[in-house]
């Protein structure tokens, strides 16, 4: 099997493509269609949602058979988080999160699949979704135990 640097980075890119190629077919790459679906009380678009359960089902039906293995098939070990509980970041992270995808029709993934066509619009929400990354990660440098 592939359990080496270079075929995880192979693997990584095939699920990126294969990631990428859904978000393209289901339109969920074009923030419309997104800021659609937020709009309950406009032009509201369900699709989304579909899109959603359609993952949801996947998972629910994934993890089980996935967790009947002793270990990955291309990795020596499972690597799943370990911490429970809820946090101030994890908070304030989360409702970053959704007024950027509110407000754009953006999160990270369709944004970089987006990135391909050049919209300025796009552009200008990778920036600033790059410079609050670096931001975080300055701040977690200069944070201090508690």
């Amino acid at each position: 099997m592939l359990k080496n640097a270079t075929g995880n980075v192979v693997l990584g890119l095939c699920a990126g493509l294969l990631f990428g190629a859904g978000l393209l077919i289901s339109g969920m790459a074009n923030p419309a269609k997104v800021l659609n679906f937020l709009d309950v009380l406009g032009h509201w678009d369900p699709s989304l949602g579909f899109v959603m359960g359609g993952a949801v089902a996947c998972t629910l039906i994934g993890y089980p058979l996935v967790q009947r293995r002793a270990q990955p098939v291309f990795n020596n070990s499972f690597q799943l988080p370990t911490r429970r509980d809820i946090d101030r970041p994890l908070v304030v992270g989360a409702v970053l999160f959704g007024t950027g995808w509110g407000v754009s029709g953006y999160c990270p993934g369709p944004l970089w699949t987006s990135l391909a066509g050049l919209a300025p619009g796009t552009l200008i929400f990778a920036a600033f979704m790059l410079a609050g990354m670096w931001a975080t990660s300055l701040m977690k440098q200069y944070k201090t135990p508690a």
